[in-house]
């Protein structure tokens, strides 16, 4: 491995959703992550073949029933000597388990210990159940998505689960990792993604007290209210989005239409939103999306295609970019960020739990 946390020891509490992902980014960039399996699959109500869990990539595997004292005794030699520790337990396991902060810490000094939870380790919902949507409920993003005249669209589970939980918990376990460096203790990274999702909605937030932001769902400009940043459905069935924010941009997309911007009303005239999307729509509906693609192509509309999964692989600038790469010949996003000096790699395929 040649990633910048080459040399780095990572213990990986089996989990699902952001704590396996964020194992996989630190396997990535070079991290040893050895993942610590219970001896039976947990009771997720789906059984996958393993090849197909991309987050699993690059790591190691250890089954261990940490109800046993011998085998709890092998789970912490492996934690007094690596760096890092991920847990997605809720509050209170790991210490039932006799394996919480306290215990780790004592045996290594040095271990940063990254708990990743919903609702934070603290507070009147700490033992409560949910999922990804409950926590952007809670945070106030999920008002903001979706349609007027409907409830709330789910965003899968991408805000939540790896924006406010596995994001900040990797910014979270690698400041501490950094200050250990320094001051030769670790320490425990409590992150919940109610906190991430909320950090997440800053912008937003400053923008509804500055009174730029209505509380309505696709009245702004960024949740598909405005003419000019949103999407549209193509006389093909498909979908092109358009972010033409800047008034040259606006300018441009205009001009592809075929609109006399002197004929229309201002850009930034919220009466003349909704009637303004309807018209693009109309437009948008004439021509199929490889039509609209050849014609913005080279123009700063900031119009593209809304590309199905079936045909990233396929996609020019994904390919240039080799953003996308086979392992065992089953599909992977390369790894990112990008190192200049030490590049990230994938370490392997998925592992397979040897229980």
């Amino acid at each position: 491995m040649s990633g910048p946390l080459t040399g780095i020891r990572v213990i990986e509490m089996e989990a699902i959703g952001p704590v396996p992902w964020a194992g996989m980014m630190l396997a990535d960039m070079g991290a040893d992550v050895l993942r610590i399996d219970r001896p039976t699959p947990s009771d997720t109500g789906v059984q996958r073949d393993a090849r197909f869990e991309l987050t699993s990539r690059g790591k190691r595997v250890l089954v261990a029933d940490l109800k046993t004292e011998s085998d709890r005794a092998s789970v912490l030699s492996e934690i007094q000597h690596s760096q890092i520790l991920l847990e997605g337990l809720r509050p209170g396991v790991m210490e039932r388990l006799k394996l919480g902060p306290d215990v780790c810490l004592a045996r290594n000094p040095q271990l940063v210990y990254g708990r990743m939870t919903g609702w934070g380790q603290s507070g009147p919902l700490a033992d409560a159940v949910g999922h990804d949507i409950n926590y952007i409920a809670t945070a106030g993003a999920l008002h903001t998505i979706g349609a007027a005249d409907t409830a709330p669209s789910p965003p899968i589970n991408f805000v939540g689960d790896y924006g406010g939980g596995a994001m900040l918990l990797l910014a979270g376990v690698l400041a501490a990792l950094y200050e250990s460096k320094n001051s030769g203790k670790g320490q425990v990274v409590d992150a919940a993604m109610v906190d991430g999702t909320l950090l997440m909605m800053a912008p937003i937030l400053g923008r509804w007290q500055a009174g730029e932001w209505q509380d309505q769902r696709e009245s702004n400009i960024l949740d598909g209210g405005a003419h000019f940043y949103t999407s549209y459905t193509t006389s093909d069935g498909q979908a092109v989005a358009v972010g033409a924010i800047e008034p040259r941009f606006y300018a441009a997309l205009l001009a592809g239409l075929q609109l006399d911007p002197a004929t229309l009303p201002h850009q930034h005239d919220r009466k003349s939103w909704p009637a303004l999307r309807t018209r693009f729509a109309a437009i948008f509906a004439q021509q199929t999306r490889a039509h609209w693609e050849k014609v913005f192509t080279g123009t700063e509309a900031c119009v593209s295609p809304v590309l199905q999964l079936s045909e990233l692989q396929s996609h020019p600038h994904l390919n240039a970019r080799h953003s996308l790469t086979r392992v065992e010949g089953l599909l992977h996003p390369a790894p990112a960020p990008r190192f200049s000096r030490t590049p990230s790699a994938i370490g392997g395929p998925p592992v397979e739990s040897q229980r």
